[in-house]
């Protein structure tokens, strides 16, 4: 198959331009204030339409800068020391989820201490409403023909403008619907019924670990490290390594599911 060959630019008014890559960052975020506003209606929720809407804006201000500051800490700092304007440029890529994750942490510790809200209990209400913004980042990252897979000789493997002669394996999409998709129709069901502080967000740690460690098999890693060791390993498995520990713990934690 050959890469469908997208504008990168979604629009342009005068000489401003408008990006698929930002917009799908607007559309994870107001997909998942629409979400949290949902969630937050259920009855004895403990959750105001007020308390969706601060949370989200701490959360966005997390997300972005922890992915950004992630993604240049962890994947290319030699880069970014030589030119720290690309910090700015977010435009050209380079989003970590890892770094975003800590942002998004530190958002839930802010929100906790200010509203007087249990650290778990707000992880577990914000687990469901992330896969949905994963989708959307990973159709930015197909769009901007960037993250590509191995070579490949599967039907559905694509041509990228930027990853040679070879077709390879499309791993954006195979995120997008690991990640997105199918994560978060797990979690939306498995948090409609009461379960125990972290058990919401234990899943969400271990499955997303687990998806993105296997999709590591067949996505060609950042050129600046490539594999840390065995011929294999790479950066986004061993950021992964904690993730599915920590998502482990937490289930166990919260044995058995159900609430007394």
């Amino acid at each position: 198959m050959t890469f469908p060959h997208i504008d990168p630019i979604a629009f342009s008014i005068g000489s401003l331009h408008l990006r698929w890559y930002g917009l799908m960052y607007l559309f994870a975020f107001v997909g998942g204030w629409l979400l949290g506003r949902l969630r937050a209606s259920r009855p004895n929720s403990g959750w105001r339409a007020q308390d969706v809407d601060d949370l989200l804006t701490f959360v966005m201000l997390g997300v972005i800068l922890g992915a950004r500051l992630g993604y240049v800490l962890f994947y290319d700092l030699a880069e970014y020391i030589r030119d720290p304007l690309e910090i700015f440029r977010v435009w050209n890529g380079g989003m970590s989820f890892h770094g975003g994750l800590l942002g998004v942490l530190g958002a839930f510790w802010y929100f906790s201490r200010t509203r007087e809200k249990p650290f778990l209990d707000v992880a577990d209400f914000i687990a469901p409403l992330v896969p949905q913004g994963l989708f959307f980042g990973r159709m930015g990252n197909f769009i901007n023909g960037e993250l590509w897979g191995k070579p490949s000789d599967l039907p559905w493997a694509m041509v990228f403008p930027s990853g040679g002669p070879w077709a390879r394996h499309p791993s954006q999409l195979y995120e997008a619907l690991l990640e997105g998709v199918a994560l978060f129709v797990i979690l939306w069901l498995f948090s409609s019924r009461k379960r125990r502080p972290g058990a919401v967000a234990g899943l969400f740690a271990l499955l997303y670990g687990i998806f993105r460690f296997g999709v590591e098999f067949v996505r060609v890693p950042d050129v600046q490290l490539g594999y840390l060791a065995f011929g294999w390993l790479t950066m986004g498995q061993v950021l992964c390594l904690p993730l599915i520990a920590v998502g482990g713990w937490l289930l166990w934690r919260a044995r058995p599911h159900a609430a007394e």
